[in-house]
């Protein structure tokens, strides 16, 4: 047994903690841990903005990677820290826990809370400089890797104020130090629509985009929806002030089955709820079912649910709060701090004045919920007709084609859902019978996102699949039943084999979206080329891995390059050792970075309106290699 005493605990100083640990402070050094040190910086000048000293952010995307941030605010403080011989930006930029916004004097409402958001951009960066204008002058320092390079230099006049921070990240963090334009592109035009009036300008590749909106979140629903679509002409509104709480929510119904409610604080994106959507989304509940229980307008046997009332409902809830906020996690994905009851109080009652107020629209509303009610109800008699609830094995009543696994253990078992029967076959001789089971599809299946659900539950191959996988759908999901811990995708690699894996991503985005957000399902990495050089073999994915192989592997050396016509036709030993198996195989786990331009995204490429798809076609034509026809 190793020992274990006091000459083996380190004390880590300074911003060590974070070069060592990023993941701790920026949740990972993916690309959303890449893109977390602009939100950090760019939060801080939009509280400079909701407190009333900014309207202007500039925010410059760089051709190296690098970023350029400014904004017309009060400026980083200059002076001498207290007792060090340190000025203040260099004390905000290389120590955790400092900052201003511990104190209500400096800041009423912040996003920033902990005061590590500057320091962990410069200890993430290869390279950081500050630059503050106050106090009559610019002043600047740089930092590397969270330690100074320049002591604090004093430059020329200034008869302005604000803050610019340029900061490059250490590609020694980050495995890729690319960032996405559009990822930035919506971070910023969502952070216009928070803050009524404020001008944000983003530069990238020589474009400028300029965000600037009067109406703020009510300019934001209304871009978030077709008008063709909706129930109303304008959304609802509703703002109050109480206490240490401002509220501010815009929302509307739309002829659409889905939702979307997306929820911040202190004008920081809280993309796993809190406190305040639980809040809002109990008010407009007690409220439309109070209105409709008044008008007498609920059919014999339906009654009304918190789903119903949330489908086709597009939301913008923004609270801001004053003093302590309570987030989960430094990277503030849910709202902990206790104003449920508030906010509900609030949006129940100034719902339901707004509903008896304007009883046509109110009764368009609930004739909508109650359909969504009805629909439900219909839901749940077709999925009990599907799944009937008996004392015989769970095992019975699973799908004839379905090939199970021996392990009841769900987190050890595996479903491939693959195409056709010759795939079946194949996939049944490569698995691992303890823990995989197989269970082929026949085509393609259809597209749920131009179906109605009527119609989806009547499809014989997604019944299958809703039979296997034992969840149910939505509104009905059960995740407690779930049967496999690794719900994968596994179809050719060709053209057909892609529209396919779609069509099935559209079906799990839209009916079991739960299953995409505790990560159970991905798609299977199939090799399309095999390559025989002597005694040695290589797989290829695409093209352009067959080629660096070729050139980079083989060097010249005598080959076969063979291509698999399909799962259906490739050797057991090869689709187990390339797909199946879990100690050499590849597996890509779908997940949602954002789940508006997502749903947006199946809106486009999968729905009725074929004018996007066109339009999508179009714009990468060009840029189209090797088309598989």
């Amino acid at each position: 047994m190793s020992n274990y005493d006091s000459k083996d605990i380190q004390v880590l100083e300074g911003l060590e903690p974070v070069r060592r640990r990023p993941g701790m402070y920026i949740g990972s050094t993916t690309s959303t841990g890449l893109h977390h040190l602009i939100w950090e910086i760019l939060d801080n000048s939009v509280d400079e903005a909701l407190n009333g000293y900014c309207d202007t952010i500039e925010v410059d995307l760089h051709s190296d990677h690098s970023v350029t941030i400014k904004d017309n605010g009060r400026g980083v403080p200059v002076s001498m820290f207290k007792d060090t011989r340190k000025s203040a930006m260099e004390i905000l930029f290389t120590t955790l826990h400092s900052g201003g916004k511990f104190d209500d004097d400096a800041y009423k409402v912040s996003g920033g809370l902990h005061g590590v958001g500057m320091a962990v951009v410069c200890a993430l960066s290869e390279t950081l400089t500050a630059t503050s204008r106050r106090d009559g002058f610019e002043w600047t320092q740089s930092f590397s890797k969270g330690k100074p390079t320049t002591s604090l230099e004093k430059g020329k006049i200034s008869r302005n104020y604000g803050t610019t921070v340029f900061f490059k990240p250490d590609p020694t963090i980050f495995p890729k130090i690319e960032f996405n334009p559009k990822q930035i592109l919506e971070r910023v035009s969502s952070k216009a629509f928070l803050n009524k009036g404020l001008k944000i300008v983003f530069k990238e590749n020589g474009n400028t985009h300029t965000f600037q909106y009067p109406e703020g979140i009510k300019d934001y629903i209304r871009s978030l929806l077709d008008e063709k679509q909706v129930l109303a002409e304008e959304p609802f509104y509703i703002e109050s002030e109480s206490g240490a709480m401002r509220l501010e929510t815009a929302f509307m119904w739309s002829s659409k089955t889905d939702s979307v409610i997306l929820s911040y604080a202190n004008a920081i994106r809280t993309s796993d709820g809190g406190s305040h959507e639980i809040g809002f989304k109990n008010g407009i509940t007690k409220a439309l079912r109070a209105y409709i229980e008044r008008r007498k307008l609920l059919p014999k046997g339906v009654n009304v649910t918190g789903e119903d009332t949330k489908e086709g409902l597009t939301a913008i809830v923004s609270v801001y709060l004053q003093g302590d906020v309570e987030f989960q996690g430094q990277t503030k994905g849910r709202l902990n701090s206790d104003i449920t009851s508030q906010v509900e109080s609030t949006i129940k009652n100034s719902l339901e004045q707004t509903l008896h107020s304007h009883p046509a629209l109110a009764d368009t509303i609930s004739n909508r919920i109650i359909l969504s009610a009805q629909a439900r109800l219909a839901s749940r008699q077709a999925k009990d007709a599907v799944h009937r609830k008996t004392n015989i094995s769970h095992r019975l009543n699973l799908p004839g084609k379905l090939s199970d696994c021996a392990t009841v253990d769900r987190d050890s078992a595996e479903l491939f859902i693959c195409e056709g029967d010759s795939a079946g076959g194949s996939s049944k001789q490569a698995r691992d019978r303890k823990t995989q089971a197989i269970l082929p599809i026949r085509g393609k299946i259809l597209n749920v996102e131009t179906a109605t659900l009527s119609k989806v539950l009547a499809n014989s191959e997604i019944k299958n699949i809703i039979s296997a996988v034992g969840v149910g759908i939505e509104p009905k999901f059960e995740y407690e039943k779930l049967r496999y811990g690794k719900i994968i995708i596994m179809t050719d690699a060709d053209v057909d084999g892609a529209h396919i894996c779609s069509l099935l991503l559209t079906f799990f985005f839209r009916h079991m979206p739960k299953l995409i957000e505790n990560g159970h399902l991905f798609i299977a990495q199939p090799p399309l080329y095999r390559i025989d050089s002597g005694k040695k073999t290589f797989y290829a994915l695409d093209d352009a891995e067959k080629d660096r192989i070729v050139e980079k592997e083989l060097k010249g050396a005598e080959h076969e390059i063979g291509r698999f016509k399909g799962l259906g036709e490739m050797p057991a030993k090869d689709l187990r050792q390339t797909t199946m198996d879990k100690k050499s195989r590849s597996l890509i786990r779908v997940s949602i970075n954002n789940l508006e331009s997502t749903d947006q995204a199946f809106i486009d490429l999968m729905g009725k309106d074929a004018l996007p798809r066109f339009n999508f076609i179009t714009e990468r034509a060009l840029s189209v290699d090797n088309l598989d026809i």
